[in-house]
């Protein structure tokens, strides 16, 4: 049985064809969708588990040693991985959020699977992850099914990461595969995101059509602009109709790290002074919330920095603020804060002002934020998701006759404003904000498995 697989920054979904029908395939608690999140006491866990409790092998040197680090590392600390120690989704966040100095979160692994420069350890590590939320995936699935699944589809974004071009895409592009072949699907084949979205709305065309499709995603956002209709409905090459393409590392959590950067990290100390008259640095306060740069995370919380936040506070002429930062580096609570700001980003699409509640260990945080200083926050994200649109009808030198937008991330009044802006008068059609792309991957399954 062959299934098509959103692997997405924010969530996970999966579906299969049903008498020519696209038929989305519950997971976790009967939901459709599962967060892109994993939890485990430690990281060692992950690759333990995989090899203890499903029987799932290391592939290469670099791998078979990870999991004999792992291994002895859990057995130093007298630590016995247990087959409930993975939690995904909500209850991987739950988890957490229980007590983040506590355990080994990841949040959107896609995110980080561009980034050049990994070095093979970590590039084994993310496999490692990347191979259990697939596993528990397939597993649920099969469960909801009754039926082994060994064939699929994954989405892929036209680009996984704005630096590294083609090595960077190659690079995450053999992780995905190795990790679903380590999953246990036999039969693995990728379809660009956007391209996947528009095969469900071609299936409701009259006429063959230029149709721009833009897809704003959790992490990336890609624009394709393809010839559709009648008459390429059920082809399996479909390259001639692919008039223009692009794509950015740019998506919602982009959005909700610059509210949390422009609107509450002042409270913790940015933009604030030194006793000098100085303005403080500003990198650990944009570290802090970047949780979508694993390098940037990884240095905002190493030991040796807490020496360094120390000396800003010091420094700095309103300590007070800035104990907050410590707060956020003791407790770990990046994510909490860019969960915060998802939040606002939400509610404002339906209000004028919000009231953010941020809970420090020492006090509760509320910090009032309007539509206007949201939509100068994100300023600079929307910028680069309408210039996407823009060279896409540039570089296909030809005008859409439909504008077809999809992905969690296009509810937003303001993206959707500024898609608007790029294309005039086109008409806008909505597609399934966040089920388009997995309703066209299990259609090219369904095309490529027959």
């Amino acid at each position: 049985m062959a299934i098509g697989f959103d692997f997405g920054t924010a969530t996970c979904s999966v579906a299969h064809i049903v008498n020519n029908n696209v038929q989305a395939i519950p997971l976790a608690d009967d939901e459709l969708f599962i967060p892109s999140t994993l939890c485990a006491p430690n990281r060692e866990t992950v690759s333990e588990y995989l090899y203890r409790h499903l029987d799932i092998k290391p592939l290469g040197t670099v791998s078979e040693g990870l999991l004999r680090s792992s291994i002895n590392t859990n057995k130093y600390e007298g630590f016995d991985v247990r087959p409930d120690d993975l939690r995904f989704g909500k209850q991987a966040t739950e988890l957490y959020l229980e007590d983040p100095t506590d355990y080994y979160y990841v949040k959107s692994p896609k995110s980080f699977l561009g980034m050049l420069g990994l070095d093979a350890i970590r590039y084994a590590i993310f496999e490692d992850i990347v191979c259990a939320m697939m596993a528990n995936v397939k597993r649920q699935v099969e469960i909801s099914l009754q039926h082994e699944v060994d064939s699929t589809v994954i989405g892929r974004p036209v680009t996984f990461h704005n630096r590294g071009g083609e090595e960077s895409n190659q690079q995450a592009i053999n992780i995905l595969h190795k990790a679903a072949t380590r999953a246990g699907f036999k039969h693995v084949e990728f379809q660009f995101e956007p391209v996947a979205a528009g095969l469900e709305y071609e299936a409701s065309l009259a006429s063959d059509k230029n149709v721009l499709i833009v897809d704003i995603g959790g992490g990336t956002s890609d624009c394709s602009l393809i010839r559709m209709g009648p008459g390429w409905v059920g082809k399996h090459e479909r390259s001639e109709t692919l008039l223009g393409h692009t794509g950015s590392f740019t998506g919602g959590n982009d959005l909700d790290i610059h509210i949390a950067n422009k609107r509450f990290m002042s409270e913790f100390g940015k933009d604030t002074e030194t006793r000098s008259g100085l303005p403080v640095a500003s990198m650990p306060f944009w570290e802090a919330i970047a949780i979508n740069d694993v390098e940037a995370q990884r240095r905002f919380y190493a030991r040796n920095n807490i020496n360094e936040l120390k000396q800003i506070q010091r420094d700095a002429q309103q300590p007070d603020k800035l104990a907050r930062l410590i707060e956020v580096y003791d407790n770990i609570l990046g994510y909490s804060l860019v969960a915060e700001a998802e939040q606002t980003k939400i509610a404002l699409s339906n209000t004028h002002e919000y009231m953010a509640t941020i809970d420090l260990p020492s006090e509760q945080l509320q910090i009032p934020v309007t539509a206007d200083a949201m939509e100068k926050a994100i300023h600079t994200p929307v910028r680069r998701i309408k210039k996407l649109v823009e060279e896409t009808i540039a570089q296909a030198s030809v005008k859409p006759d439909v504008v077809y937008i999809t992905g969690g991330s296009s509810r937003s009044p303001i993206l959707r404003k500024a898609v608007q802006e790029a294309v005039g008068d086109i008409p806008l059609a909505n597609g399934d904000y966040f089920g388009s792309v997995t309703a066209g991957l299990a259609r090219w399954a369904d095309m490529c498995f027959k």
